[in-house]
């Protein structure tokens, strides 16, 4: 399966805010493995983004994991989100904002 097709990645940046989702089939070790990348980078860059769950009880089908920055961060968000999506072997986002 590829890579982009098991996680889809989402980018959205505005004025003062950069979020990215990270959309995934309800796999408990694909979840460990993105929480995984996600504390790897936090530490990497020092970067402390806001993680957010979707799933109460990770058992839906199709589950995701937000990750935001806001204010003055976000312009260095760019380079967690592109850390990040190299760390998960992700090439591609699904709406292209980030270009590889």
């Amino acid at each position: 399966m590829d890579r982009c097709e098991e996680i889809v990645a989402n980018v959205r940046m505005e004025e003062r805010y950069a979020g990215m989702s990270l959309v995934f089939v309800g796999d408990e070790a694909l979840r460990e493995e993105i929480e995984r990348a996600i504390d790897k980078v936090t530490k990497l860059t020092r970067m402390n983004p806001h993680v957010f769950d979707n799933s109460r009880d990770h058992h839906e089908s199709k589950q995701a994991l937000y990750i935001e920055f806001n204010d003055d961060v976000q312009r260095d968000s760019g380079a967690f989100f592109e850390l990040l999506l190299k760390e998960l072997k992700i090439d591609k986002c699904a709406n292209d904002v980030v270009e590889h």
